[in-house]
């Protein structure tokens, strides 16, 4: 777990809890926007969007650890990170700082009602935990 703590995260939040995603991970971040349908896909695909002419899947977080869905606001973003050589874009209804964190702890069986085997570990802040996502485990599991 000491390796973790040297490196930089994105906290974001979904459903009023705290996850985060490393830095190295993450492409870019952008506001909401139209997200074209993919019909017969998986559930929690959300649909593509056109990235300056690049295709790339949407994610629908809330949908895949059963959350209460989104509602587009103000603050909803796409955070489009790379996963095994994709770009791949997660929807989340804020985005709130880039932290290290001052200890990680191994992640519980459950994590906010979500199987514990999606988390490297649960990061300690001054103001609160965050639960650090596998991303590659979400998007491909």
């Amino acid at each position: 777990m000491n390796e973790l703590l040297d490196i930089q995260y994105v906290v974001y939040e979904l459903d009023n809890e705290r996850y985060a995603l490393k830095i190295s991970d993450i492409y870019e971040i952008i506001k909401m926007q139209k997200i074209t349908v993919v019909h017969n896909s998986k559930p929690f695909l959300e649909g593509v969007i056109n990235l300056r002419g690049k295709i790339v899947p949407v994610v629908n977080l809330h949908k895949r650890f059963g959350l209460n869905n989104y509602s587009t606001t103000k603050s909803t973003r796409i955070v489009v990170l790379k996963s095994r050589d994709e770009m791949v874009g997660i929807i989340v209804d804020r985005v709130n700082q880039v932290i290290k964190f001052s200890d990680v702890q191994p992640p519980p069986e459950m994590v906010a009602g979500i199987d514990g085997s999606y988390f490297e570990g649960i990061g300690i802040t001054d103001s609160g935990v965050v639960s650090i996502l596998k991303i590659d485990k979400v998007l491909y599991e």
